[in-house]
């Protein structure tokens, strides 16, 4: 019988990479192979309760950056130069992970891909390298197809994605800043035995796989979706930061609703908007009349707030008329998805959000801040046809950032209506999100995500016994 892998995995410290990138690890270590998560002391904290994998923690050293101690994940963070500083600590845990592995050599590292620095220590000990980043492959592929056919400098509004296997238009010009620090990132990337995906094959598209591989020449594997993983109620309560409202509470409210008839709202959990732009949210929500359970971030620990601090973002009154549930902190979205009362999500197109939203077959009303977000909505709207754009073409640098363009309740409530009133568009639209719901289901089970982790595993194997006669 052939000796289980030893296998590394080392997230980025956001909560929107470690949460997919040790769903993928649980899936080796249910496959019997070892796997030991790297990270810090409070980011263990988060990790979700398994006795199948082992986690290894180096302190962050966070005042060597002038970091605040206690800020180990982008989740507390809350201006872009912290989020800078947070970069160069963990580009400091480079000495300490390289001393581990030297000491304890592994079969195979997945690293994230804003850990650059572990491409050179994989080099050095001859180790197998895989990246993993978040993205789906679109995504990759549409700033892969950009930072070979760049756009030109003087250029701005909407524009069409080069070399595309479809046109694509996409809303707004991505930021230089952003730009600049994506590529290198991606072109050292490249450089590793493959890109661990969390998607299924299905939802990318065999087109863009081809693309990704024929084109770009690079290994894609796709493992997804990794939410899946969970399977009780608690597992996927557990996923991420402690709910500031009991599961029962939601499951409960939830319960209580119609098929269909609830909006959830979510931007993530770095996405901060101003408070004229909750307001504009809040707005369209009473307008609509709609049920919704509507997650705020920027309000946590503001629960009893002054009623003077709470009318700058919501109307007067708004709580007490409406039907709905405000989360101010972080929510259990999986849980919530997976509800029948979910009838939509407005989202920020978070890579995580959409990929959890296509698993439970909820359309999704797209609202893109930053990052990769921009491309995912085309995906969504344009190439799957699974949700409605609200019309955002503001690309942001960063979450933290504010925008300048205030998106008007008008225009939420139309987006809002156009998936939520079952005219002949909603119908397909959610029909479409079933299809995908329902893939997504049986590729974990003994669908293509099941196979490539098969294939994967033995290609793995391979390099190990390749390594071992050398």
């Amino acid at each position: 019988m052939d000796k289980p892998l030893k296998l590394y995995f080392i997230p980025y410290l956001a909560a929107g990479h470690m949460i997919p990138l040790c769903d993928i690890a649980a899936l080796f270590a249910a496959r019997g192979h070892f796997v030991t998560i790297i990270t810090t002391p409070l980011n263990a904290k988060i990790l979700p309760k398994s006795n199948n994998f082992n986690v290894q923690t180096f302190q962050l050293p966070s005042q060597e950056v002038g970091l605040p101690e206690g800020i180990e994940n982008v989740t507390y963070v809350t201006n872009i130069e912290d989020g800078y500083k947070l970069y160069q600590a963990t580009a400091l845990l480079h000495k300490h992970v390289e001393k581990f592995v030297e000491q304890h050599p592994p079969d195979c590292i997945v690293a994230d891909f804003c850990l650059p620095w572990v491409d050179e220590l994989a080099n050095k000990f001859h180790i197998p390298r895989f990246a993993f980043n978040g993205f789906s492959l679109f995504t990759i592929c549409a700033m892969e197809s950009l930072k070979s056919q760049p756009l030109p400098e003087n250029a701005s509004g909407p524009f069409v994605i080069p070399n595309f296997p479809h046109d694509i238009i996409i809303n707004s010009i991505p930021p230089i800043e952003s730009k600049s620090f994506m590529d290198p990132l991606l072109t050292i990337a490249l450089k590793s035995h493959g890109f661990i995906i969390n998607s299924f094959v299905e939802l990318d598209g065999d087109e863009y796989v081809e693309y990704y591989e024929k084109i770009i020449g690079h290994k894609a594997w796709h493992l997804g979706p990794a939410s899946l993983v969970r399977k009780t109620t608690e597992e996927k309560a557990e996923r991420g930061e402690k709910s500031t409202i009991s599961v029962q509470k939601y499951l409960t409210w939830l319960n209580s609703k119609q098929d269909n008839s609830v909006v959830y709202i979510s931007f993530g959990t770095i996405c901060y908007l101003p408070d004229k732009q909750l307001f504009e949210i809040a707005s369209a929500l009473e307008t609509s009349g709609y049920d919704f359970i509507w997650v705020v971030p920027e309000k946590k620990g503001m629960e009893n707030e002054s009623e003077e601090e709470k009318k700058k973002w919501l109307p007067k009154g708004f709580e007490e008329r409406n039907k709905g549930m405000i989360v101010r902190g972080w929510a259990p979205q999986v849980v919530i998805l997976g509800h029948p009362a979910l009838g939509a999500f407005l989202t920020h197109c978070g890579w995580n959000s959409v990929v959890e939203a296509v698993s439970a077959g909820v359309p999704m009303i797209t609202w893109p801040v930053h990052s990769d977000q921009f491309y995912n909505e085309k995906l969504i709207t344009q190439v799957r046809r699974i949700g409605v754009e609200i019309g955002v073409d503001e690309w942001n640098m960063a979450a933290f950032r504010e925008s300048k363009k205030l998106v008007k309740r008008d225009q939420i409530e139309k987006a809002l209506r156009r998936l939520m009133d079952d005219g002949d568009e909603a119908v397909q639209i959610r029909e479409r999100a079933q299809k995908f719901a329902k893939i997504a289901r049986r590729v974990q089970e003994d669908g293509s995500s099941h196979e490539n982790l098969t294939v994967f595993i033995d290609e793995l194997k391979r390099l190990r016994n390749t390594k071992v006669i050398n």
